[in-house]
């Protein structure tokens, strides 16, 4: 009898907590199906490459003409045993 007076729910109350409850298991299965997929998918690493070396930079100069020949073999000589002075 106590409901008789407006003190239920109505019919957009009742069209909340059903949209509510949808919304709360969707939210509630998406979290879970993306845990799994993330749990479950290869951890691929991929490796940064490795700065050029000064003989590889020497060697990519020497071949796009920016240096010659003789300039690379004085510039390879100076890397590997300290620059060569003139008296």
């Amino acid at each position: 009898m106590m409901f008789w007076y407006d003190h239920g729910v109505s019919g957009w109350g009742w069209f909340a907590m059903s949209a509510g409850m949808i919304l709360f298991w969707a939210l509630i299965i998406t979290v879970v199906v993306l845990l799994v997929r993330a749990l479950n998918s290869p951890h691929e690493h991929t490796p940064t490459p490795a700065a050029p070396t000064p003989e590889e930079i020497l060697r990519e100069r020497l071949a796009r003409g920016e240096i010659d020949e003789e300039e690379y073999r004085r510039r390879l000589t100076a890397l590997h045993h300290g620059p060569l002075t003139k008296p």
